[in-house]
């Protein structure tokens, strides 16, 4: 387990790589045309300074906050290291959010500057406030001649628990948490991440996932950084391309959800001349999906199980004998273990809740954005109480069993519940509603919304429901189908029973 003394600065780790690997290959990046650049350490580092020049010229100091809704982009990276360096903290949104969810992570966090595409440069201005400067960035730009004329001021020296970002997740409450992260947070999901992989300068990590999540930044970003590898980053996901450009970059490890694995089945097909030796994924595959990506790869992936507040991956399998159906085992560093409703460690083969323990700000998430109260109520006697529930065998590997009932995984990405029937029952034709997830062949599971109408006699059609939800919700929290009911099925007290919505 890492302590105080060990604890480092996500700063300082960027600084000792930048020093050590200076001519060595940080990153390379495939662009929406199939462009492609690179940059060594050295090279990235010094687009790093003139960004964060940029960011000093608007006013940002140490503990400042800087919001971005960027995709995959050497911008992206860059304005995240550059804030590390100041001393100053990220807030990611999903650059795809509509305004609502936009206006809600900025008047949350108050950042003092924001980066944007500028092809949506108009939804996110609705969301900004007045007279906070938005930078519009072309995504694909790899010149960062949008910072060359600024002047600004000096790299800070951050403490370990000074917060590096704030990452919004859904939750149970309906409004999501904000995660914070802090430097040594970072660092230390570096750390163990690329000791659990074997990463070392030799290695090369391909990113398809979206950058505003904490997987690509934890698993793969920070890993990479602390053993001094590179990064093929694609600007977005393609099933038909992945196995292409893995090869083409030369990547030799990779970190996906199950989702996504199964669109590279349906989509893609195999290639000569991969060079994976590692793959980490998240979510059950079946036992003939796995052992066919095992063929393609060249390599069996890995499962683990981890969350934004868990910080690394806290349960990994190992390389020598990997199984589809297991999240692995306990990662080294890391503590977990399975409760009943008690707090009592359950024993084998018996169903309780996952559990994690460490040092909040150092091991494990610092807490939840200026809400002391879910904080506390997250954690049991110092272990954090994650939601979801599983077993562990004899052995000591862990097997997923269910997930916290409000909070679906929607092709890997958290989905409140809560939070879109806030969204339906806000039309003006809803008396209420009531979501909850349905298997899907791709995406795991996706939302499927049960309506009762304000006005039986004038019911709103689904084809208004589907577009008020597209105009207010992510395409991950957008309804799949919609059922119109009388009623909601309930308890005598009054309780909706989501169990029978499902069928």
């Amino acid at each position: 387990m890492a302590s105080w003394h060990d604890a480092q600065t996500f700063a300082r780790v960027w600084a000792t790589t930048v020093e050590s690997r200076a001519d060595a290959t940080f990153l390379i990046f495939e662009g929406p045309g199939g462009e492609v650049d690179q940059w060594t350490y050295a090279e990235f580092d010094a687009c790093v300074h003139r960004v964060a020049n940029l960011l000093a010229s608007a006013g940002v100091t140490p503990g400042s906050s800087i919001h971005m809704a960027l995709t995959n982009s050497p911008t992206f990276v860059a304005v995240w290291i550059a804030s590390i360096r100041l001393g100053a903290w990220i807030v990611p949104s999903d650059p795809m959010a509509r305004v609502p969810e936009l206006k809600d992570h900025i008047g949350r966090t108050a950042p003092v500057i924001g980066f944007c595409s500028r092809d949506r440069a108009y939804t996110y201005r609705k969301a900004a406030p007045a007279g906070m400067p938005v930078v519009e960035i072309n995504e694909a730009d790899t010149t960062f001649q949008r910072f060359s004329d600024q002047k600004g001021g000096h790299m800070a020296t951050p403490a370990v628990t000074d917060r590096g970002a704030v990452m919004f997740t859904s939750g149970t409450t309906g409004q999501p948490k904000g995660v914070e992260v802090t430097q040594a947070n970072y660092a230390f999901a570096g750390k163990t991440m690329a000791e659990a992989t074997g990463l070392s300068h030799h290695d090369r990590l391909i990113v398809v996932l979206p950058l505003f999540h904490a997987n690509a930044q934890y698993y793969s970003f920070a890993a990479a950084i602390w053993a001094g590898a590179s990064v093929a980053l694609m600007h977005t996901f393609s099933a038909s391309r992945f196995l292409v450009q893995a090869r083409r970059h030369a990547a030799t490890c990779a970190s996906l959800f199950a989702a996504p694995m199964r669109m590279i089945l349906a989509r893609g097909k195999p290639v000569e001349g991969l060079v994976l030796r590692h793959c980490w994924y998240a979510q059950n595959l079946a036992d003939d999906q796995y052992e066919t990506l095992s063929e393609w790869f060249g390599c069996r992936p890995r499962q683990l199980y981890g969350m934004t507040e868990t910080i690394p991956a806290v349960l990994t399998d190992r390389s020598d004998s990997p199984r589809a159906d297991s999240m692995g085992f306990v990662t080294p560093g890391c503590e977990v273990d399975i409760h009943d409703s008690g707090g009592r460690s359950v024993p084998p083969e018996t169903v309780g809740e996952v559990v994690v323990r460490g040092d909040r700000g150092i091991t494990i998430f610092a807490g939840y954005l200026d809400d002391p109260g879910t904080t506390e109520r997250s954690f049991c006697d110092g272990w954090f109480l994650t939601g979801d529930r599983a077993t562990r065998g004899p052995e000591g590997r862990f097997f997923f069993d269910g997930r916290r009932s409000d909070v679906l995984k929607v092709a890997g990405e958290n989905v409140s519940t809560v939070e879109v029937e806030a969204v339906i029952t806000a039309h003006p034709g809803v008396l209420e509603a009531s979501v909850v997830g349905a298997p899907d062949p791709i995406r795991d599971e996706v939302p499927i919304a049960f309506v009762v109408a304000a006005d039986p006699a004038a019911p709103p059609t689904v084809e208004e429901l589907r577009a008020w939800c597209g105009e207010r919700l992510g395409k991950a929290k957008q309804p799949r189908d919609f059922t119109l009911l009388n009623e909601l099925p309930r308890t005598s007290v009054g309780k909706i029973r989501k169990f029978l919505l499902k069928g």
